[in-house]
């Protein structure tokens, strides 16, 4: 089943990508509108952390083009790189510097548009902001590393396996977060093997092994 949603920002047409002389996936359509969820599922290698990097304009298609407010983002991606906020495996983090340090570097390099105080507040980190980063548990660098979407709102997120390391807990707050990305205008696409609290989302399975 092709997602299709109506009025959308973001669209997808026939996308396809082979890496190592494999193909991960091929004629991919899909399109998402202001408040729209996409999860993508399917077993390890089958091109779900592909199709983000390609999204995020760090893999080049084989074929296909993906369209934001109507513009090819490979002619114009100004307006998309300023839109997007990818969050892949790693936390990107410096674990010389505080909680508050890192998430600062992040909200003006991103040009965030929360502040880290709240943005840290929205991933239950706030009383942490003056701790080196190199004293977070495995969780709590995951939770600092999701701060980075919350001083994001607006626009698209892109997860890949947000959720890794996450207790119950953060995962509520996780989904919570997400929840509430979409009420303001928020497109959300996230590649996970658990069954989270996204309500109304479209699911794709990738299959197929790479």
């Amino acid at each position: 089943m092709d997602p299709v949603s109506p009025n959308p920002a973001l669209i997808a047409q026939s996308l396809t990508c082979e890496r190592g002389g494999r193909r991960l996936f091929a004629g991919l359509d899909f399109a998402l509108a202001p408040g729209d969820a996409l999860i993508l599922r399917g077993p390890n290698a089958s091109g779900k952390s592909s199709l983000l990097r390609v999204l995020a304009g760090l893999l080049e298609p084989s074929e296909g083009q993906i369209l934001w407010h109507g513009k090819d983002t490979r002619d114009a991606p100004a307006g998309w790189r300023k839109s997007l906020a990818f969050l892949g495996h790693g936390t990107a983090l410096k674990p010389q510097l505080t909680v508050g340090e890192n998430l600062n570097f992040w909200a003006r390099f991103e040009q965030a548009s929360r502040t880290p105080a709240e943005a840290l507040e929205a991933v239950g980190l706030g009383r942490l902001t003056d701790l080196p980063a190199s004293m977070l548990s495995a969780g709590q660098q995951r939770r600092l590393a999701l701060a980075r979407l919350a001083a994001r709102p607006g626009g698209c997120w892109l997860m890949d396996e947000p959720t890794v390391t996450l207790d119950t807990a953060s995962v509520a707050q996780l989904c919570a977060m997400i929840a509430q990305h979409r009420a303001q205008g928020g497109i959300a696409i996230l590649a996970t093997h658990e069954d989270m609290a996204v309500e109304s989302a479209t699911v794709m399975t990738l299959g197929g092994q790479a």
